[in-house]
């Protein structure tokens, strides 16, 4: 978490193969993963999805999802294979299976956001990278992407999340690293960052005392 123009969704972009660090390295699973390009870190396990939803707009939604099924990952996958995976997972995200043929951009926000995550999923991820996951959502649908996270996390995936709704971080996360201006500034458990000084300037400013 942290202020806009902190690093939140770079850093991702980073790990994932988006961008190419200017220095530094990334090590992933015991591997060094710097400068590999997005389809081999996926390969390696690790998903992403984005604030701006990537699709394929003429494509349906299951064919989206197929995407990440036979590509994704670095495993042969027969096409019947496949095609149980993208129905399992878009069922687990609860993306409605009778509307598993609708193009993607006659979707609203909410399925296509589905549709994203069942994609990253099918690739059977290690870690799922995830970038502002409830921009656009109302609180209702808000609480079912709470809900879908734990799902996921309970799951076995490692989830690393960028995220602006405090109630959303508070809720799904095991630790929180706080970045300002492109350097973590804290990191602990919800209960320790809520109550960190650092945090609170960063976001309201610093404190006057009268």
């Amino acid at each position: 978490m942290g202020p806009n123009g902190a690093g939140k969704s770079t850093l991702l972009n980073v790990v994932s193969g988006v961008y190419l660090p200017t220095s530094g390295s990334i090590v992933f699973d015991g591997r060094d993963i710097t400068n590999l390009s997005p389809n081999k870190v996926c390969k390696l396990g690790i998903a992403k999805t984005f604030q701006l939803v990537h699709s394929f707009p003429e494509l349906s939604a299951f064919q989206n999802v197929l995407v990440g099924a036979l590509f994704g990952n670095s495993g042969k996958i027969s096409f019947v294979e496949a095609r149980d995976k993208v129905e399992k997972n878009l069922e687990f995200v609860g993306y409605p299976l009778d509307k598993k043929n609708y193009p993607v951009k006659n979707l609203n926000v909410v399925e296509l956001k589905r549709v994203q995550l069942a994609r990253a999923l099918a690739t059977d991820p290690k870690l799922l990278l995830l970038d502002e996951v409830t921009t656009g959502l109302n609180p209702k649908e808000s609480n079912d992407a709470i809900s879908l996270i734990q799902k996921i996390r309970e799951s076995g995936i490692t989830i690393l999340m960028v995220e602006h709704v405090m109630r959303v971080i508070m809720n799904v996360s095991d630790s929180i690293v706080v970045l300002h201006h492109g350097e973590k500034i804290a990191e602990g458990t919800p209960a320790e960052i809520s109550k960190n000084e650092n945090v609170i300037n960063s976001y309201l400013g610093e404190r006057t005392y009268m």
